[in-house]
Parts: structure tokens; sequence; C-alpha cells
């Protein structure tokens, strides 16, 4: 097996509401209208330019507050296990989460946020925009989830599973 070292260096912090995982939402569809604040560091602002343009990006940032990790889970929507790759848990080998988030406004350094679903203070490693015509794939194959219909019966708020 060949290892490969590797290295990241936050490009900044992402604010939220959010302390402590204790019914905090799971999903940015569970964080509708949520605020936080993007505050990248003074020496990666220069790579903020053109973000602007964009309604929504993409955040990739780390899970700092997972303790363990789980190579199965029971996921929220459904009660039989599943392999953690077949689901969004954060309880995964190397704590990374990704999330659509809505731009509200750009203030020098910070990007100003809606439909977070993050933990405060959580390391943020990138930002990609988000570009419809890329990003938003339709006939697709949806695994497990192919007879979820109706989401809206779902909670999409933390539980004992998150913790």
């Amino acid at each position: 097996m060949n290892s490969q070292k590797i290295e990241l260096e936050p490009i900044g912090i992402i604010k939220t509401p959010w302390k402590t995982p204790e019914n905090m939402p799971i999903q940015p569809i569970g964080a509708k209208g949520i605020k936080g604040i993007i505050e990248v560091f003074p020496k990666f602002s220069e790579g903020l330019k053109g973000v602007d343009g964009f309604s929504h990006i993409m955040l990739i940032y780390q899970l700092h507050l997972v303790e363990n990790t789980k190579l199965e889970v029971i996921p929220f929507m459904d009660d039989t296990p599943k392999g953690i790759f077949a689901t969004r848990s954060p309880k995964r080998p190397n704590k990374i989460g990704i999330s659509v988030v809505e731009i509200e406004k750009i203030e020098g350094n910070k990007i100003h946020i809606l439909d977070v679903d993050m933990m405060n203070d959580s390391p943020l490693i990138d930002i990609k925009p988000y570009f419809e015509d890329f990003d938003n794939r339709t006939n697709t194959k949806k695994g497990w989830l192919a007879d979820k219909k109706d989401i809206d019966k779902y909670h999409f708020k933390s539980d004992k599973r998150f913790i």
C-alpha cells in the first residue's frame, strides 16, 4: 500500500449558532434561513475575488468535534445499518464535511451565509462555487434513499446518533 501524507491548512473558520450537536440541523434543508459567517483568514482573502458573483458555494470543512469513527451507522432516514460511505453521517474516518450554503453578502474577508448545518468554529478547508450546470445532476441512482419520497416527514435535526 502506497501511503501519502496529507497536510491540510485551514483557510478560515465558520461561525454558526450551533455550539453543541444537540438538535442542530444535519442537512442544509434542516437549516433553512439559519445564518452564519465564514471568516477567511487574511492570507487567503485574495482568493475570494469573484465569489460575489455566485448565489451559493460549497464548503469543505473539518468535523472538528467528532470524537469517534464508525464504519457502520444507522442513518437518520432509515433504521437499518449502512456502511458509513453510503451515508452522510459525521462519524467518518477523515472527519470531512461538505455543505452547500447560500451567500447573503460578502464584507471583506467575511462571507455571510444562510442554511448553516455545521458546528460553530468548524475549520474551513476549502470553498468552491456551486454551479448548477455542473453540480445539479438529474436521473441519478439514489441507492437505499430511493424509496424516501416524502422527505418533509423527516426530522432534519441531530439525535443521539450524531453525538
